[in-house]
């Protein structure tokens, strides 16, 4: 049994289905098959139930997942025993970022980690902060948006103020009706936007909402005319000399976005990840 055998049962378990986990793991979903039932015959035990909406662990199969756990503890343990004991800064460095961020901020901070630190293997997961947060135990860094993780220390990185924007004038004495397009994202960021229309009813009014699944798709439908969008100053400062905006403010002060850089008490002993956050906190953003 190989250590990534161990993992695909875990990520199997969490995700309950086949086909799930191999758009997770992106491999193809007979490939799952395969690697589940060479599992499966090595212990000579069922260990999940195939049921038409889900995975079941058998009572065997608990037995196993509860060794399985151990096993990938044990390992990710060891390699950061033995990061620690090495004077190289080396071992395994995984990420959990929000995708803004990976988009628009990690490619350059990572370019410049792997040319100082050649000998340390990135293990990268992005995602919406929301799903982040679930499994923050599961990386020693986490990149994430809105508010901190309370169960880790949390250093802010920088506050990302929000705008909204349009091809089409925001008038200051009369209700602008028009559509709003919204991108996929954590519960924290509609909540912002949503408390702030509710503030400024008199004056914005959406007739509708659209939502699409990437913030760059929502660009460049407002781009178009389609409608309003609220976007971060991250990905939008290009934009604001060329389309009509506002800043979203409540009580005269900026409605922002936090993004913070949080990690598990003890993981900064790991020279690989206290190079990562030394470079996280030395970078200027906006």
């Amino acid at each position: 049994m190989k250590i990534e055998d161990y993992e695909l049962l875990l990520k199997l378990n969490e995700i309950g289905t086949i086909r799930g986990t191999a758009k997770a793991i992106l491999i193809s979903q007979p490939a799952v098959t395969q690697r589940l039932k060479y599992i499966e015959d090595y212990f000579g035990e069922t260990i999940f139930l195939r049921t038409p909406k889900s995975l079941v662990l058998t009572p065997s199969g608990e037995i196993v997942l509860e060794h399985a756990k151990q096993v990938v503890e044990q390992e990710l343990a060891l390699k950061n025993k033995l990061s620690k004991s090495s004077k190289e800064v080396q071992g395994t460095l995984s990420i959990a970022c929000s995708s803004l961020i990976s988009q628009r901020f990690l490619p350059k901070i990572l370019g410049e980690y792997t040319n100082l630190f050649p000998n340390v293997t990135i293990n990268l997961v992005t995602g919406i902060s929301e799903d982040i947060r679930r499994n923050h135990k599961d990386y020693h860094v986490c990149i994430i948006r809105g508010e901190k993780l309370k169960e880790s220390t949390s250093i802010r990185l920088f506050d990302d103020p929000l705008y909204i924007f349009d091809t089409e004038a925001f008038p200051k004495d009369t209700l602008k009706e028009r559509p709003l397009i919204a991108f996929k994202s954590d519960d924290s960021m509609h909540e912002l936007v949503d408390n702030w229309l509710y503030h400024h009813q008199h004056q914005i009014k959406p007739v509708r909402t659209m939502t699409v699944d990437q913030i760059e798709t929502c660009k460049q439908f407002m781009k178009q005319g389609i409608g309003m969008a609220v976007l971060p100053k991250s990905v939008s400062d290009s934009m604001m000399d060329e389309f009509p905006h506002i800043a979203l403010e409540l009580d005269g002060k900026p409605v922002t976005r936090y993004t913070w850089v949080s990690y598990q008490e003890g993981f900064r002993e790991l020279p690989q990840v206290d190079q990562f956050i030394k470079m996280l906190t030395s970078e200027k953003f906006l």
